[in-house]
Parts: C-alpha cells; structure tokens; sequence
C-alpha cells in the first residue's frame, strides 16, 4: 500500500499535535493486542493507526475520549453531599456564629453569650486605655 502521511490524516483531525497524540494511543492500544481494523501489509502500529485515522475506520472523537479516559487517574462522581435541615435557631445568628457552631458539632454543649448592643458600649467604655510610653 501507498504510504501514509499527516497529509491524509489532517483533514480527519485538524490538529497535527492532537495527531500525533491519537495514533501514538492507537498504536500502543494495537500493541496491546487489541483488534486492528485495516490491513496491516507489513506496517508497524504506528503505520497501522494512522491508516486507520486517514480510512475513518475509527473515529478521531472516540479515540480521543479513549485517550482522556486512559489518562485519568480518578474519576470524580459530583454526588450532592446530605445538608442539615436549617433549625430557626441557625438563621437567628450571624455568620460567625454559624461557623463556630460548625466547627463545634462533635461538642453538643457549646453555648454562646448574648449582649446587647449597650452593655457592649458600656464595657467599651469601662476599659483601661493602655499606658503610653514614651521611649517609642
């Protein structure tokens, strides 16, 4: 058979490095043993597997997924993590509360003081401004 050149496979895959990638994948697949799909007339793999690019008797798109899906190490599964249904008590505080009760949920006996606004004011007011020096 005729020699095969990226000329005959580029307007399969329009990517010559994307090329490279696809038939370097098909040819270790056929390394592996798996099934080719053209006559292979004395021609190594990588021969073989652009052949098979340029005769579209495979399709660029599912050796592509193929060659993702046989980098990937783990496989992520997006699966909803379970909420916590919100209780009134959770939307009375304020953010800060909410992530310190978070972070406390192993301790049930967390309790949090409640001031209002002119006790905090008054306690403000009661502190001792620090002392100044002046070697500074």
């Amino acid at each position: 058979m005729a020699r095969v050149t990226v000329e005959d496979c580029v307007d399969k895959v329009e990517n010559r490095f994307e090329l490279v990638l696809l038939a370097s994948h098909r040819a270790r697949q056929i390394s592996q043993g798996q099934q080719i799909t053209v006559d292979r007339d004395n021609d190594k793999n990588p021969v073989v597997a652009l052949r098979e690019i340029a005769d579209e008797t495979l399709s660029p798109d599912d050796l592509k997924e193929d060659l993702i899906h046989s980098l990937q190490k783990h496989v992520e599964v997006d699966e909803p993590e379970p909420q916590a249904p919100a209780t009134a008590a959770a939307i009375d505080e304020t953010p800060s509360q909410q992530a310190t009760m978070a972070a406390g949920d192993d301790d049930d006996n967390v309790a949090f003081d409640r001031m209002s606004e002119d006790d905090l004011l008054a306690g403000i007011e009661g502190l001792i401004p620090p002392e100044k020096n002046d070697d500074f």
